[in-house]
């Protein structure tokens, strides 16, 4: 059997799938410290079922899953495959008629863990199971991992013994003998159990059998209890009978004197419908009269509202008259002013349109220095964010740490309060060595509060872990909304540059049709592939002006041309001409993309400042001129200076400004999505954690429900304390381990304070660091404040003059309007001022008449008046003989009420009656018992006071009788059953425990016959392969004990010319060889099928490299090795050579070379 190859993905460095085959018996794995070669040994071992995280160099079982690099997103799982050829049959039972074997585990960053046998998902233990006495497993030693070599030397005999126990191939013995006393013991528990069971059921059926004889007893009482119960029910119904029929005869005269009061209500009832009409009658006359004389005075109102109205109207006519003249006079006072404002709104026009350019620049020049502020605060938010993560970690830490020292301190609570009660139990089964019920609940209530322990201890992981992912899906929603921020940001900032360079290139729509119609709408500007050296941008812009928006041609042989009859073409074509035309240095030199260069830009010389290209002007040839980096065009014989607002400046700088931007978006989508797939995952596992929280919380209480009912159970049956004397031992033991457990601990305990302490201290540097930060951020938000703060100013600057400036204009245009209305307006007003002269004349004519008619209605008021007072008068002697008959019927109606009220609670007390006589009658045929039968048999002087006392005698019968356990008949005869069966149960079980013990004799034997002949071979081959190692000297071996069973073995090496007295007087390199002896010895006598050493030749020199290779060389004959190594003489004895590399950090990856092809290669 041997191992093939190994497939590694996402496990620590290797994150993508690898897979490392082994052809050879001798494989070397060499590359640069660091770049992960013992990953491949920790893959091995952790495939093999290795549990600890310590021993795979992590924390927990998750980190090794790839993390991640800077270039490298994390994976979510890691997975490991073993392939083994067991084609020579090495693995027997089920497994033997494979040829090959495949073995993998995998594991999530949830935790969970999946072993798969030839691709059908297991179990760790028959993963283990296979390799019992093979030699190989996660801790055997086939695996030496570097450090190991020292450690094995140096173990304890104990550990020792491990190591010839595994080559024994007695691994396999021990855990059946394991399994085999885990039998034993639980069968003598049984056994225990059982005992008391059969005892207990003993007892019970002494008491059971007298207490069946009272339930006899009792059951004939009853049967003549409930005969006198049913008969006293009868009597109490015939009483009950006799007081119904007498409520029958006073409900009947009740009812004939109710029937006399309601005929007398009847007939009061139609003396007032007789009033009522009369009434009725009465009220419409008064009603119509009174009608009458309110419309009277209505009319009266009218005519003196009508005279009012009309003296108002007059003088109003006279106050609208004299208005109009007013107005007449004002609007031609207003027309004279309006005029004279016009002139001088127009000269303010004048001076104000300069003083709105120079603003106009000094808003442009703060713009510019805030965007440079804006940058600097960009990069302190980058030193921010990577600050924060670095805190955050740090405060996380620390609320870990924070959380195991509570989960400690809890637990250490509850372990002190175990004890306490275990002594306290204890002590009380000292005082009283008898123990019955208390025995078997006692451990149960022992269980049922380990299972709680471990459940709290599962819940506070839990909530440990949820608090973890909460901390980091805060973490990252922080930092995605600030990411949205800036995508917005950006977003808003491409929109803005993306308009304005479209309406500087864009040209007019003339222009745009012609080049639609000769195929070059598409053709890019020359603005947009133009590179220019930064800085340079406005020199550049300042020489070609409008050319940048030339559409680039590949020829410039376009037909048609005569046709272009309006708008503005400008055409230009690649060219490869050579830009040294002079010595001189040109604008060329400033530009990236030659290619696409306009050529009269070789005639345009660079200069650094104003100065300077005045100076240089006069020594310019024919067609030279000079230009600064600020945009001053300076020629032998003119001067060009481009400033302000226009839409085509700036536009290359917009251009690259427009690249970087879109750059950065995209790369900030892709980190934003990255974020976004982040959170969804932290969300899942967030919400199973809770999901699992809750399942265990509701666990949790339901474990708890159950131990309280346990200690209820406990407590009702502390007088029944019996057989106490292996419970207290069972307390002894109990007590011990939970010493030993608070111990452990208090020590963790205490590295948890230290670790939390080391986390405090360094969040007290970080808040410090924090002020720094702090300072700087406060002194680059008042920079950022002062020139927002000039921008803003200069703008709402320019504003207030924009505004000043179009509302002078308005005001222009409004006083001319107003000057047209105000001339309108006097137009009006005159033909106004005529109408009223002739209104007043007619309006005085009416007062009179109305007058006249206000006399005549006065009149008829008064007459109205007096009827009504007579109509008032005869409805109210209606109104009081209504009353009176009324009074007379509500008296009827009181008294037919009080006689209806005794009517109703005679019938209720009927009804009563009969409800307590039904439900009697209901409660006999419940009990099956015939009403009129029991009355036929009851004698006629039978009464309810002599059933009564029948009923007392017998009931003080049943009294004097005590308890009785009515099921003990039926449960004496069920415990009989149970009792033989129980029996025969303890007969099998002592049979049981007599077959298991003598296993255990045979597996005993077994081990120590095998254990004493591995000993003495690995001896033997020890003493051979010493001297051969050394080159001379003496090892051996020797047991510390007598018992084979658990002896530790001790190593014994003297070097050659050395008498040490023990091992550990040798130096580094000594010990190393003498361990490689025993390990090679071990291989020697149970050959793995493979050995993986870790820089094992580390602490050795050349010579002993060459001893230590030459022999894993010959051993290689019938092992397979696979070794770490960074010596040459070691990797030239390899047949193959694997290199591992990491050309991407944090990334390895695999590089096998063949030596016997290589060297073949080089021969030819």
């Amino acid at each position: 059997m041997r191992l093939k190859s190994i497939k590694l993905a996402g496990f620590k460095s290797f994150v993508d799938a690898t897979t490392a085959y082994f052809p050879t018996n001798m494989t070397a794995v060499v590359g640069p410290n660091g770049c992960g070669k013992s990953n491949i040994i920790d893959a091995v071992r952790w495939v093999m079922g290795e549990g600890s995280a310590k021993n795979l160099r992590g924390e927990s079982m998750i980190d090794v899953i790839f993390n991640g690099s800077n270039t490298r997103k994390p994976v979510t799982q890691a997975s490991i495959e073993l392939i083994f050829d067991n084609s020579d049959g090495t693995l027997l039972g089920e497994y033997a008629c494979y040829a090959e074997i495949s073995i993998r585990r995998r594991v999530t960053r949830d935790g969970q863990n999946q072993y798969f046998l030839n691709g059908t998902k297991c179990r760790r233990r028959d993963i283990t199971d296979i390799f019992l006495g093979t030699g190989l497993g996660p801790r055997s030693y086939s695996i030496i991992e570097q450090g190991m070599i020292s450690r094995l030397i140096e173990a304890r005999p104990e550990d020792l013994r491990n190591y010839i126990e595994e080559a024994a191939g007695i691994s396999k013995y021990k855990e059946r003998r394991r399994e085999t006393e885990n039998r034993i013991h639980r069968t003598q528990e049984n056994l225990a159990r059982l005992s008391d069971l059969r005892e207990e059921l003993g007892r019970q059926l002494e008491r059971l059998h007298s207490q069946a004889k009272s339930a006899e007893k009792y059951q004939q009482y009853k049967i003549e209890e409930r005969q006198l119960k049913a008969e006293l029910t009868a009597i109490r119904w015939q009483t009950l009978h006799s007081q119904t029929e007498n409520h029958q005869r006073i409900i009947q005269e009740q009812e004939l004197a109710l029937e006399a009061l309601i005929t007398e209500q009847q007939n009061a009832d139609t003396h007032i419908e007789q009033h009522r009409d009369k009434h009725h009658d009465l009220s419409e006359h008064f009603n119509q009269v009174q009608g009458l004389f309110y419309a009277i005075g209505g009319e009266i109102a009218r005519f003196e509202q009508s005279i009012q109205h009309n003296q108002q109207r007059l003088k109003q006519l006279q106050e609208d008259s004299t208005e109009a003249e007013h107005s007449y006079q004002e609007a031609l006072t207003t027309i004279t002013a309006d005029e004279e404002q016009l002139a001088i709104i127009a000269e303010e026009v004048l001076l104000l349109e300069p003083e709105k350019e120079l603003l106009g620049a000094k808003t442009e020049e703060a713009t510019i220095q805030l965007h440079e502020v804006e940058t600097a605060m960009a990069t302190w938010q980058e030193q921010w964010h990577e600050f924060t993560q670095k805190s955050h970690e740090t405060k996380r830490q620390a609320e870990v740490q924070q959380s195991r020292t509570q989960h400690f301190e809890q637990s250490l609570e509850r372990i002190t309060e175990r004890m306490q009660r275990f002594v306290s139990e204890s002590e009380q089964l000292n005082a009283d060595p008898q123990a019955a019920e208390i025995l078997l609940l006692n451990e149960q209530l022992a269980e049922s509060e380990l299972v709680i322990e471990q459940a709290e201890e599962e819940k506070g992981q839990l909530q440990q872990a949820i608090q973890h992912l909460r901390s980091q899906r805060t973490e990252l929603d922080q930092r995605y909304q600030k990411q949205q921020n800036d995508s917005q940001r950006l977003a808003g900032r491409i929109a803005s540059l993306e308009a304005l360079q479209q309406a500087a290139l864009n040209p007019d729509s003339n222009t745009a049709q012609w080049l639609n119609d000769h195929g070059l709408a598409n053709n890019q500007h020359l603005a947009d592939r133009l590179k220019v050296v930064e800085g340079w941008e406005l020199a550049v812009e300042t020489i070609l002006g409008a050319d940048l928006q030339a559409i680039i041609c590949d020829s410039l042989d376009i037909s048609n041309l005569q046709n272009f009859t309006q708008g503005e073409l400008r055409l230009i074509q690649p060219t490869t001409m050579s830009t040294a035309i002079s010595n001189t240095s040109s604008l060329l030199d400033k530009v990236l993309s030659k290619d696409i260069a306009p050529s009269w830009l070789a005639m345009v010389i660079p200069v650094e400042n104003l100065d300077e290209a005045l100076a240089k002007r006069t020594a310019l040839g024919l067609g030279q001129s000079l230009i600064t980096q600020d945009g001053y065009w300076v020629g032998s014989d003119f001067i060009r200076i481009k400033r302000g607002e226009q839409t085509t400046t700036g536009v290359l700088a917009r251009a690259q400004e427009l690249e970087k931007l879109v750059e950065q978006q995209a790369q900030l989508v892709e980190i934003i999505e990255q974020t976004q797939q982040d959170i969804e995952l932290l969300t899942e596992q967030l919400h199973s954690k809770e999901q699992s929280l809750a399942n265990q919380h509701n666990k949790l209480q339901h474990l708890t429900q159950q131990m309280g009912e346990l200690k209820a159970k406990l407590v009702a049956h502390r007088a029944q304390v019996e057989q106490v004397t292996q419970r207290r031992q069972y307390l002894d033991k109990e007590i011990h381990e939970l010493t030993v457990q608070q111990q452990a601990q208090h020590e963790e305990l205490k590295q948890a304070r230290a670790l939390l302490q080391e986390a405090l201290d360094q969040m007290a540097e970080y808040a410090q660091q924090d002020i720094t930060l702090q300072i700087e951020r406060g002194q680059l938000q008042n920079q950022l404040e002062h020139w927002r703060r000039e921008e803003r100013v200069q703008k709402d600057q320019l504003h207030q003059l924009s505004i000043k400036l179009n509302g002078l204009v308005t005001q222009k245009q409004a006083i001319a309007q107003s000057l047209q209305r105000l001339k309108q307006q006097m137009d009006r007003l005159q033909e106004r001022k005529e109408l009223l002269q002739s209104q007043l004349a007619e309006g005085s004519a009416p007062i009179e008449e109305l007058r006249f008619s206000l006399e005549q209605q006065l009149e008829k008021r008064l007459q109205v008046e007096e009827e009504l007072k007579q109509a008032r008068l005869a409805l109210e002697d209606a109104d009081s003989s209504l009353r009176e008959t009324e009074q007379r019927r509500t008296r009827a109606e009181q008294q037919s009420q009080a006689l209806r009220s005794q009517l109703e609670q005679q019938r209720l007390d009927w009804q009563g009656l009969n409800v307590r006589k039904k439900s009697l009658q209901e409660q006999l045929q419940e009990d099956s018992y015939d009403l009129h039968t029991l009355l036929q048999n009851l004698t006629e002087e039978a009464n309810e006071s002599d059933w009564l006392k029948r009923l007392e005698q017998v009931t003080e019968r049943i009294q004097r009788l005590g308890a009785i356990n009515l099921a003990a008949i039926e449960e004496y005869q069920q415990q009989s059953e149970r009792k033989n069966y129980l029996d025969a149960q303890n007969n099998d079980l002592v049979e049981a425990l007599t077959t298991l013990e003598n296993v255990i004799q045979k597996i005993d034997k077994e081990t120590r016959q095998r254990f004493k002949d591995t000993f003495d071979k690995i001896n033997d081959g020890l003493q051979k392969l010493f001297p051969k190692v050394f080159g001379g000297g003496m090892a051996s071996l020797e047991l510390t004990g007598e018992d084979l069973l658990s002896t530790g073995v001790a190593i014994m090496a003297r070097p050659p010319g050395k008498k040490n007295s023990t091992i550990h007087l040798l130096s580094g390199g000594e010990k190393a060889l003498t361990a490689l002896a025993l390990v090679f010895a071990i291989f020697q006598l149970n050959p793995a099928p493979f050995c993986m050493l870790d820089e094992v030749d580390a602490p050795l020199d050349d010579t002993n490299v060459g001893r230590y290779a030459n022999l894993v060389k010959e051993m290689s004959e019938k092992v397979q090795f696979i070794y770490i190594t960074h010596n040459k003489i070691a990797m030239e004895q390899a047949d193959q050579l694997m290199g591992v590399t990491m050309h991407e950090p944090g990334c390895s990856r695999l590089v096998a070379v063949n030596m016997e092809e290589a060297v073949a290669l080089t021969e030819v």
